[in-house]
Parts: structure tokens; C-alpha cells; sequence
């Protein structure tokens, strides 16, 4: 019978070079009636036997001495291989001997980038086929040669469980009786030349090692039973452009270091507790889909499926997820489908070409961060980074997702000198199928996830970032503001006395503030690579220092925009963050750190409490300019304005050490006005100048109003006042 079978054909299966195992492998029909046959290395006998009753049908003889075994049976009946070993014989059903796995359209849809739940069908999934449970893997790579699944359950020997090949989606596929989750795999493949490629880790993997392994794992297939019934229902209404949005912005590891990586347990005892005493209504977590190297901080990620295995198993993320949200606070992870590492065991040439990325570097390579870049135009990669998305937001409820580097999607020549970028087809510089995948994985967000927002780190002045798709916008609900960044930190950074030289930084960004729904993000980036800390870009001495820091503080939280402010901020940290490091909770020993603290919770509560600080952060109508001019003196007055029946509240800044008294300021209400923020309190470290808790309008006019304020201006400090009602 080993004759009929050509030594070509034998010499490929032992030596795992058969493109096409089913074509060698399992039941057979031939001339002279059925048989099997059965790669198995190292047995010594092997019987087919009925799966129903135990029946032998028949004994395989070995064709070769490599393990090709081969028999006829009586029938083509279900059956079990029993397997004789050198220690032990083992029963179990023939991988070989079922049909595919995937379903026609499974496969077009993934072709056509149109697979939203492709975890549930793609990567490693226990299932039951035929009766049969075990698991089904199933990996894109259109150009191999050959695809096995090696892990525990195999030796990770890539002989034994080659993968069958179905054209022409480009997908292999294999079902494995009797794997159960929790089992470690890869793909071992055999690339486009006949190349070996270093084992590849699982692109649609649901879970990983923790690094430096770099296995996939078999998810355990129960997800959560959640209890987060009202945060859903309430979620829309929450994440609404006229309700406060407060981020904590944290990099979980060294947030809470203590002596080792933290799991989604401890995390949820530390951290949620904190994060809503302080104030937050929101939590934002660096890049946790699993990243190798932990200098990135999660901004180059491969399992963009995967919570990473750092921080435990996807049950005890969901968890985290579920008692964040009993605690009426909100979670914002960072996604990044702006670039790939090139690790070897990632998406990096996955089949021996460029499948994920472009081959062109001058269109496929960052070297800004020596990473690839996604191929946007080819639909499965759009659906690949859809589903991702789409991955976090329904099978975790992460209620948004905050885009990565946008800018450098948006621009084929981002960071690139004339000649070293290929432009559009139209001999542009915009990057057009960037432009339609984000504006695809926002439309299809937007009607499958209901309350969810999606968020643009976008540096440049792109029209219409937070436009809807329809009106040719990208579809984000909000864009980080960068300029008002940039612009507030110079500011902040210059000595008083040259303040009135520079009054532009802090008015400019009024100009175009409601030109698209914005954050202001004091984030990660502003505290790394010698930047310094926050209270280190205050300049004076120790005590100016604190009162400049809490001066900005006060003008953030009452300027329009939603918030960001990276962990450390609220304590003043006074070294720069360092992602090997916990943060320097012993500062809060000194009543100057500990002030800040207590500012920064204090103003989360009147940003909530204050409709006028929150309502219409997003619209012209909630700001009114009331002296912005006084360069002088470096003072900056400003109404901010809520719905119809709201009250609304005087925010004055002065940005100088030098108190003013009787300050004049037209206001449009008559009456007395509640001080409701003083950032230069005792409570806060400052030196409790102020106007003793309210101010009474006289009926000078002032500044296009019948009635006035005269006012104590605190040195270097934020005040807020709440209109009579």
C-alpha cells in the first residue's frame, strides 16, 4: 500500500514540508476499499478503532521508519487512533479525519474586512466539531508553503499537526481533537521560497505569556458574568460632550510597582478606590494589548487581541473592567494601529512577504520608532484592526478607545524628508486609505457600540477630526488638543516678569477651541525624555513653584475642554516618570505635595458639580472672553457658561507672584458672587489671600456691564466665582 503513495509526497510529510496534509492524511478512498494513514513519530503500533463501540477496523503498518503509518479499515465510520507508545498507549480522534473547520462565510467576510467578531472564528478557539471537543485554530497567511500549529499538546514538534489550506481566502486551518484552553501554541511556517520563519506568535490570539516568553494561549472559553447592567445603560448619557469628562491617564505597572508587576486583582483594589476618591470619572490605561517590550510602555504591541499576560488572564481583566464600573467610573485604553514592532515572532513579514505592512519602506517603515506600518488599504488588515477594536470594546465593555499617533497615519510624508514618501494616487501627501479605514472603524463603532467614544491623539490641524463620517469628517468624538498644550506649558515655563511678552500662548488656543470637540491632555508625553515633571517646567523658587503648578491646574479645569492629566501630575511629582519606577507616593509627607493633591480632587468635584465648567465645553457658547487682554499684568478673565437656567462662573488667572487688589471686573449679573475656587487656599499650600468667600457687585460699569466686582487677586493663582442665582 506505501507504494501507491509517491516518495515525493512521503519525503514532505516527514520531513513537514506538505503544503497539503489532508491530501496524505486520513481516510482514504481507494480501489482497493478505505484506509487511513497517520503521522505519528515514534509509535510503535497504531489501530483505527469505531469511536461508537471500540470495534478495531483495522491496524496501520508503518510505511516508513519516520513514523508514516498506513492500513486499511472495514469501514469509514467515525474512529480513534489508539496509539501505542514506548511508556503508554493513548486513544484519540484523528485531526485528519474531519472536515473544515471554517464556514464559507466566515472566510469571505475576513476577505472582504468585514469579520467583526474574527477572534470568535480566527486564532485558537475550543470548540466542538463532529461531537468532538477540542480546539480550532485558524491563521491568515496567504503566501506560505506550509503551516503546522506546534505547542504543548504536540511537543511543539511542526511535523505532526501540519494545517490545511483554504483557497483561496489564504487561511489555514485545523481542528484538534482533545486540546483543551489554556494550552500554549504558535504557528510554525514555511514562507513564501521555501523559507523557514521563525515560530509566530498567534495574530489573533485572546491570550499570551507574560514576556519575555512569547507562546499564545488557548483562552478559556467563559467570559464574565457581568454585574455593570446600569453603568451600560447609563453610558451614552455619561460620555456626552455636555457631561465632565476627567481622565486619570496611568501606566499601570508603575503606578503601583511595589515590588512587582500587578495583576487585574490588585489593580482593582489600589487603583479604583483611588481613582474615584480623587475625583476622576474616568480611567485611561496605557497600550495593555501584549506588547514585547516593556520600554515601549505598550505602544508596540502584537497581540492586539491578547490583555497582555503581565497582568493576568482576560477573566481578571474583565473583572477589573466590572467593579470600575460599579464604581460609576469609565475606561479609556490606548489602541494603537499606527505601527507593529518587527519583532520576529510578531506580524513582521508573518508569511514570508509583507502581508500586514508594506514592503516599500518609504510607505511600510517608521523610523521614528523602527516599526512597520499597517497596510491600510488591503481589506483584510482594515478588518484585522476593526475587529481589534471592536474586540476591547464588546467582549471587555471598554467605554472608549483613544487612537495613537493618528498624525502619523494621516500623512504619507509624516516625519519624512521630500523623496523618502510615496504620494496618493492623486500625487498628494494625504494618506488616503488611512483616511477611509478610520473613517470605517469610527462607522462601524459608532453602530454597533452604543455610548462608546473614540478618540484622536491628531497633532496637526487635519479638518474635521471629531466631524461625523456623513459630513466628511473622520468620525472621532473627541481630538487631543495639542496646540493648547504646547502653547500653556511654554507659557507656564517662563518667568513671570516675561509673561506679558508671551500672553498669546494662553489666548490663542481660544481661537480654535470649539473648532472640534477637544481634550486637554496633560499625558505621559510631557514627563519622558528629559522633559521633566510638571512642577519641574514651574520656574521660581520651591514656593512659586507649587503656585504656579496649582495656578495652571486651575486654569485647565475651568478652561473648555474635556480633561486628561497623567498619574504623578496630582502630586507633583518632582522627577521625571519613569516606567521601571513607582511613582513617589512618600511626597505626599509634605504638605506642599499633598495640597496639590487635594487640589486636583477638589477640582474634579467642581468641574462635576458646576453645569457651567462642563456643559458646553464643546461650544463657543460656553466661553466669553472678559478681559483677555491685560497683558500687563498678566491676568486672564474669562466667563464660563452652562445651559439656560445655570449659573454661570468667573474664572480669573493671575499668572504673576504680585497680589492685585481692587481689581475691577464687569460681570452680567448683579449680586453676590460665591468664591468657589481659590487655588492659593491654606488647604492647598498657597497664601490664603482671597476674598473671604464671596464678592458683591456695585454698579460701576465695567467692561460692557452695569455692575462690576472689585476683587483680590491671589500672586500666582486661579479664582472661580459662581453667579447669584
Amino acid at each position: 500500500m506505501g507504494a501507491e503513495l509517491a516518495a515525493a509526497e512521503i519525503q514532505a510529510i516527514t520531513e513537514a514540508r506538505h503544503g497539503d496534509p489532508f491530501k496524505v492524511l486520513g481516510p482514504h478512498d481507494t480501489a482497493g476499499g478505505p484506509i487511513v494513514r497517520a503521522f505519528l513519530p515514534g509509535a510503535r503500533q497504531v489501530e483505527v478503532v469505531r469511536r461508537a463501540d471500540g470495534v478495531v477496523l483495522g491496524r496501520l503498518e508503518q510505511v516508513t521508519g519516520e513514523g508514516l503509518f498506513e492500513g486499511s479499515v472495514s469501514d469509514r465510520t467515525p474512529y480513534l487512533l489508539r496509539v501505542t507508545w514506548p511508556e503508554t498507549i493513548q486513544e484519540a480522534e484523528d485531526p485528519y479525519s474531519f472536515g473544515p473547520l471554517l464556514g464559507e462565510l466566515d472566510l469571505h467576510l475576513f476577505n472582504d474586512g468585514r469579520h467583526y467578531r474574527l477572534a470568535d472564528a480566527f486564532g485558537a478557539n475550543a470548540v466542538t466539531l463532529e461531537g468532538v471537543a477540542g480546539v480550532g485554530f485558524a491563521v491568515w497567511a496567504p503566501n506560505a508553503q506550509r503551516v503546522a500549529v506546534v505547542g504543548d499538546f504536540n511537543s511543539w514538534d511542526s511535523r505532526r499537526h501540519p494545517m490545511r489550506l483554504r483557497y483561496p481566502a489564504g487561511v489555514w486551518e485545523l481542528f484538534v481533537p482533545r486540546v483543551s484552553p489554556g494550552a500554549r501554541y504558535k504557528f510554525d511556517i514555511i514562507g513564501a521560497g521555501a523559507i523557514p520563519l521563525p515560530q509566530k506568535a498567534d495574530p489573533l490570539a485572546q491570550q499570551s505569556e507574560a514576556p519575555p516568553r512569547t507562546a499564545s494561549i488557548v483562552r478559556v472559553p467563559r467570559d464574565r458574568a457581568w454585574q455593570d447592567g446600569a453603568w451600560m445603560a447609563e453610558r451614552s448619557r455619561r460620555q456626552a460632550a455636555d457631561q465632565p469628562i476627567s481622565i486619570y491617564e496611568v501606566h499601570l505597572p508603575s503606578w503601583m510597582h511595589g515590588g512587582g508587576l500587578p495583576g487585574w486583582d490588585a489593580a482593582a483594589e489600589r487603583l479604583i478606590p483611588y481613582v474615584h476618591d480623587m475625583g476622576f470619572t474616568h480611567l485611561e490605561l496605557l497600550p495593555i494589548a501584549e506588547y514585547p517590550f516593556g520600554g515601549s510602555w505598550g505602544y508596540q504591541p502584537l497581540g492586539l487581541f491578547s490583555p497582555s499576560g503581565r497582568f493576568g488572564s482576560p477573566l481578571e481583566l474583565a473583572g477589573f473592567v466590572d467593579r470600575l464600573h460599579r464604581a460609576g467610573i469609565g475606561l479609556i485604553l490606548d489602541w494603537v494601529p499606527a505601527h507593529f514592532p518587527t519583532d520576529p515572532h510578531g506580524l513582521a513579514r508573518f508569511d514570508g512577504t509583507a502581508l500586514y505592512e508594506h514592503l516599500d519602506p518609504r510607505e511600510g517603515f517608521h523610523r521614528d520608532w523602527n516599526t512597520y506600518i499597517y497596510n491600510f488599504g488591503r481589506r483584510e488588515v482594515q478588518g484585522f484592526l476593526i475587529a481589534s477594536a471592536l474586540h476591547w470594546l464588546e467582549r471587555f465593555h471598554v467605554d472608549a478607545l483613544r487612537v495613537d499617533a493618528v498624525a502619523s497615519m494621516l500623512y504619507r510624508d509624516y516625519s519624512r524628508n521630500a523623496g523618502e514618501w510615496v504620494p496618493n494616487a492623486f500625487g498628494g501627501r494625504e494618506h488616503l486609505e488611512a483616511v477611509d479605514f478610520l473613517r470605517h472603524l469610527n462607522s462601524v463603532v459608532a453602530e454597533r457600540c452604543a455610548g462608546v467614544v473614540m478618540i484622536a491623539e491628531e497633532s496637526t490641524a487635519w479638518p474635521g477630526v471629531t466631524r461625523p463620517v456623513a459630513d466628511a469628517g473622520l468620525g472621532f468624538g473627541y481630538k487631543w488638543n495639542m496646540g493648547w498644550m504646547h502653547d500653556t506649558l511654554r507659557y507656564m515655563a517662563r518667568d513671570p516678569v516675561h509673561r506679558a511678552y508671551h500672553h498669546d500662548d494662553i489666548t490663542f488656543g481660544l481661537l480654535y477651541a470649539f473648532s472640534e470637540r477637544f481634550m486637554l491632555p496633560l499625558s505621559h508625553d510631557e514627563v519622558v525624555h528629559g522633559k521633566g515633571s510638571l512642577i519641574g517646567k514651574m520656574p521660581g523658587d520651591r514656593w512659586q513653584k507649587f503656585a504656579n503648578l496649582r495656578a495652571y491646574l486651575g486654569f485647565m479645569w475651568t478652561h473648555p475642554g474635556k480633561k486628561l492629566l497623567f498619574m504623578g501630575g496630582e502630586i507633583a511629582q518632582e522627577r521625571e516618570w519613569n516606567h521601571d519606577r513607582e511613582l513617589d507616593w512618600f511626597l505626599l509627607a509634605d504638605p506642599a505635595h499633598a495640597g496639590i493633591q487635594r487640589l486636583v480632587r477638589d477640582l474634579n468635584r467642581l468641574y462635576r458639580r458646576e453645569p457651567a465648567l462642563h456643559q458646553r465645553d464643546c461650544e463657543a457658547a460656553g466661553f466669553r472672553w472678559l478681559i483677555g487682554d491685560d497683558r500687563a499684568n498678566s491676568v486672564f478673565t474669562f466667563l464660563r457658561q452652562g445651559m439656560d437656567g445655570t449659573e454661570p462662573v468667573l474664572v480669573v488667572c493671575n499668572m504673576t507672584p504680585a497680589p492685585r487688589r481692587g481689581y475691577r471686573i464687569g460681570v452680567p449679573r448683579a449680586g453676590s458672587w460665591q468664591e468657589i475656587l481659590n487655588t492659593d487656599s491654606r488647604f492647598y499650600g498657597g497664601s490664603d489671600l482671597g476674598n473671604g468667600g464671596s464678592a458683591s457687585t456695585a454698579p460701576i460699569a465695567a467692561h460692557g456691564e452695569s455692575q462690576s466686582l472689585d476683587l483680590v487677586l491671589p500672586p500666582l493663582s486661579t479664582i472661580a466665582l459662581r453667579a447669584p442665582g
